[in-house]
């Protein structure tokens, strides 16, 4: 089968960029695959981070792509269009996780689908921070598909709340492998330059107000001194409230900032060290971050919201919050501590996810519902 797929491939970096190259590598495996990739993702007065590219001291999968869409220019929308369709693929594959990208994605699929089947991979069909025109460009790019994946049962629902005729399945995120191996834990909290015999918590990610990180450090603000907190990832706007919020804190100097990109090939430390991930996050559907953490089988505190109950509590490799506030997350994390049979049990079922979480299952089950469309 030729399988175009039409997203951001290197030399964009994020974990769109890393859930693609999986992707491209694992349906090459046994199709013909091409990535057709953006020539400008985003103008760069629209980026709240510092840069979108991969630096040269980045390990990052050097996909090779045909550079096309131009996201602010659509001139750029046909000539794509053009590209794809000359190269004849039977099933294209577009990811879509904000409405920016529907009028060029919209455009280009709605034209698409009349001469190959269209599938959408859909992160985000509400996204985490709403405006006025989410919702009809949303409708725009949704009707261009024949099908869609989404990767947990919350973006269903929010499809169908759109789309209530959509044909879809909800295959889970796969699992990324290409952070390296585990380190020793006593290597890794010396890089990080990390107190020893602490009780190690981790918040990673891009920093973004929907993601909940004023929450955590208000709950750490109310632990004891055994536990020392982790951040690492770069903030998407200010970080003065949080600071602020770390200059009252008592247990301040337990708090270790790496505020920057983290590059793939330091993941490894962070979660090496970490005795548990946390992700407070006052909105969401899945997380990539969740599948870092099971490669390196670090539980995770959860709160109920999106799909994180679904991916995570349910399968019981961490633990969801009743609410999301400071003291329902302090408590859980005193809670994870008090027990070691809890980490161990989480350790154990993430374990057994990691097989079935794989690329090969993922890009099979794309497959069949491709077939059935």
């Amino acid at each position: 089968m030729k399988i175009a797929i039409l997203s951001c491939f290197y030399p964009y970096r994020g974990g769109i960029s890393q859930f693609n190259a999986c992707l491209y590598s694992e349906l090459s495996k046994g199709n013909i695959v091409k990535a057709f990739n953006f020539k400008r993702q985003y103008p760069e007065f629209l980026f709240p981070g510092r840069t979108q590219y991969v630096t040269k001291d980045d390990i990052a999968v050097p996909i090779e792509s045909e550079s096309l869409l131009d996201t602010a220019n659509p001139f750029s929308y046909h000539s794509t269009l053009r590209a794809i369709r000359e190269w004849g693929p039977d099933l294209v594959i577009v990811r879509y996780w904000m409405s920016y990208f529907a009028p060029s994605l919209g455009y280009i699929t709605r034209h698409l689908k009349k001469h190959c089947k269209v599938i959408s991979v859909l992160d985000n069909v509400v996204p985490h921070e709403k405006r006025f025109f989410d919702t009809p460009l949303t409708r725009y790019f949704l009707s261009g598909s024949d099908g869609y994946v989404t990767l947990c049962k919350a973006v269903s629902e929010d499809l169908l709340k759109l789309k209530p005729d959509a044909r879809f399945t909800v295959l889970q995120h796969p699992l990324y492998s290409h952070f390296g191996e585990k380190e020793q834990r006593e290597a890794a909290e010396a890089k990080l330059g990390l107190k020893s015999g602490r009780r190690n918590i981790l918040f990673f990610g891009l920093i973004r107000d929907y993601k909940g990180l004023d929450i955590l450090l208000e709950a750490f603000g109310k632990l004891s001194g055994k536990y020392q907190l982790i951040v690492a990832g770069e903030p998407y706007g200010s970080f003065e409230k949080y600071e602020k919020i770390i200059s009252d804190l008592g247990n301040r100097d337990d708090i270790h900032l790496f505020l920057k990109y983290i590059k793939d090939d330091e993941v490894s430390s962070f979660f090496s060290a970490a005795d548990v991930a946390v992700l407070p996050y006052r909105s969401a559907t899945q997380s990539g971050i969740s599948s870092v953490s099971y490669h390196f089988e670090v539980p995770m505190i959860v709160t109920d919201t999106g799909g994180l109950k679904e991916t995570i509590g349910d399968r019981g490799t961490g633990i969801v919050a009743d609410a999301c506030t400071p003291e329902a997350i302090a408590e859980e994390i005193e809670e994870y501590f008090s027990n070691p049979e809890t980490k161990e049990r989480c350790i154990r079922n993430i374990k057994s996810e990691k097989d079935r979480l794989s690329w090969k299952n993922f890009c099979a089950g794309l497959l069949e519902f491709a077939d059935k469309l």
